[in-house]
């Protein structure tokens, strides 16, 4: 594959920037001229309108069968469960096999998943132990799906539009949120659960029929790893030797454990604090939504990645969980999910792309997977602690510890990267307003002499 300045080297790292990341701006949907991109990102359009509709009817259904934020968590938990275990060797395997017919046969199985369940619930069948079944078995097949989706982007659209590509993905799925949970919370109301399954099961067609239809020939090829011993070993010391490629990792790790239980916490105030029941539970999501679109699409026009945007972006998520969770009124908390979300897919995708950009090509699936499991599989262990947290102590606690712990690790993670890149923090007065920012040390020196 022909390669580009960041896209698969390393070096020195930068506090602020990705390492040579390009200075370019480009159009917010440049990618989308790439006929093998369009197809994939229309097909993820469909099926992750049915993702969303299938998480919110799955965390309605677990909390309907068993009146318990607890068991919510515990099915987030063994959802995300199979990528702590097996992160890592998903990631050996995706830069193993060839993408598009790996991703062909985890999306099929994620689709059957759905129809399996929608067939229990729909004949009346279902108890709590079928959906963590179900639960288990997505996120296995997500062990493989993650990290070859992640990977097979640089693929489609090559080292130039990768930043574009990851931010419209992430536009994608968070666009779906605007409708999956709404239609999820109609067809809930209306017909039941099992009407949300089946139409995710059945949205998996989409994408299948993207991925057949693409042309091998305008790929961008990437010669595959061999089959080896060591090389998960080899994926880990790569990680962490590179700085600019650990701590994002790190930071993500912490967010993504402590500050991304939604499911519990939402699903807590609709129906403990605000009386709200299915639709507000759905309208949360809906606003975190809206968010998190305006977060991705202002991501696509950024010709770089910086590291001071996911620090600026994980420091504000922090600061408006805790906000929200003392809000007093139901309008109020429901607006804060507004710049929750932005704040929260700000962190999400300027991490990914900066992750991606700084990586080998030939590394790519074991480092997103390494991303993922981090990212993702926190979540088994924050999940049941946030769920008890929230059932022993109530929802406002809960939300507000999860938005303590992402402050701190922001801040912490801030402040190493300063020091790694040999920044300081400055602190002073600019036409009358506080400025703070960071500035490379032999600035400081410089001034102070």
């Amino acid at each position: 594959m022909s390669t580009g300045p960041g896209a698969d080297s390393a070096p020195a790292p930068a506090a602020h920037d990705t390492p040579h990341a390009p200075k370019t701006r480009s159009s917010m949907f440049s990618s989308l001229k790439i006929r093998n991109y369009r197809l994939f990102f229309t097909g993820q359009v469909v099926s992750n309108t049915g993702t969303w509709m299938q998480r919110i009817a799955q965390d309605w259904l677990v909390l309907s069968l068993t009146g318990s934020s607890a068991a919510v968590g515990f099915t987030t938990a063994l959802q995300f469960l199979p990528m702590l275990l097996f992160g890592l060797y998903g990631g050996v395997l995706v830069d193993r096999l060839p993408k598009r017919p790996t991703l062909l046969a985890t999306q099929a199985a994620m689709g059957l998943t759905g129809i399996a369940l929608a067939f229990l619930t729909l004949t009346g069948h279902v108890q709590v132990w079928h959906v963590y079944v179900a639960a288990f078995a997505v996120g296995l097949a997500t062990v493989i799906d993650n990290p070859a989706r992640q990977s097979f982007v640089a693929e489609m659209v090559g080292p130039g539009q990768l930043q574009n590509a990851v931010s419209l993905n992430s536009a994608n799925f968070q666009s779906a949120r605007l409708i999956g949970p709404a239609v999820a919370g109609l067809l809930i109301t209306g017909v039941g659960t099992g009407w949300a399954f089946l139409l995710n099961g059945l949205s998996f067609v989409a994408p299948i029929a993207g991925l057949l239809l693409m042309r091998s020939s305008e790929l961008n090829q990437v010669e595959r790893a061999p089959r080896g011993k060591g090389q998960l070993r080899e994926g880990l010391r790569y990680v962490a030797g590179r700085p600019e490629l650990i701590w994002p990792i790190v930071l993500v790790g912490f967010i993504g454990t402590f500050g991304f239980n939604f499911p519990v916490w939402l699903s807590a105030y609709a129906d403990d604090v605000f009386h709200g029941g299915a639709g507000a539970y759905s309208l949360f999501n809906t606003l975190m939504a809206v968010g998190s679109v305006a977060g991705a699409l202002l991501a696509a026009r950024r010709g770089t990645a910086r590291l001071r945007v996911l620090i600026a972006a994980a420091v504000a998520f922090g600061v408006l969980e805790v906000v929200a969770s003392l809000a007093p009124s139901y309008w109020l908390f429901a607006a804060l999910m507004v710049p929750i979300g932005m704040a929260g897919l700000t962190v999400n995708v300027t991490a990914n792309t900066a992750v991606q950009m700084g990586t080998d090509p030939a590394m790519r699936g074991r480092v997103m997977a390494l991303f993922m499991m981090v990212f993702m599989g926190g979540t088994p262990l924050g999940a049941p602690v946030v769920g008890w947290i929230t059932d022993a102590y109530g929802p406002r606690v809960g939300f507000a510890m999860g938005g303590v712990v992402s402050l701190l690790a922001a801040t912490t993670v801030g402040l190493v990267l300063a020091r790694v890149g040999g920044l300081r923090l400055s602190v002073g007065w600019r036409h009358g307003h506080p400025r703070v920012r960071f500035v490379p040390r032999e600035r400081e020196l410089a001034t102070a002499a």
